[in-house]
């Protein structure tokens, strides 16, 4: 029989897990936004890959916000650590730093 301490860490790795997969998506859209459509944009002059990629980064964006919302609420982070996933989520590269970060926690708790 499972005890409440075992469900409540599996359930918090679940989240980490889910968080990884969210940080590396929206990392990436922010890099194909800032490094592809952005370029094209101004060079030339193709609006459409804005138009297309920004609502893609903002949907990715929101979804990791409410991840790491769900994810932090309850467990313990400090506010170090939570600030460190949302600065992670608007600096280019930033989610991909954080994928360590969320495999180091979610390492100690396996």
């Amino acid at each position: 029989m499972r005890t409440a301490n075992e469900a409540t860490c599996r359930e918090e790795l679940h989240q980490l897990r889910r968080l990884e997969v969210i940080s590396f998506v929206e990392a990436t859209t922010l890099l194909l936004l800032l490094c592809v459509a952005v370029p094209l944009k101004h060079m030339v002059g193709v609006k459409s890959a804005v138009h297309v990629m920004g609502p893609v980064h903002g949907v990715a964006f929101l979804v990791y916000v409410w991840t790491a919302i769900q994810t932090v609420s309850g467990s313990g982070w400090s506010r170090n650590e939570i600030a460190r996933l949302m600065v992670g989520a608007i600096v280019p590269f930033g989610g991909f730093l954080n994928l360590g970060f969320l495999a180091r926690r979610a390492a100690s708790l396996a």
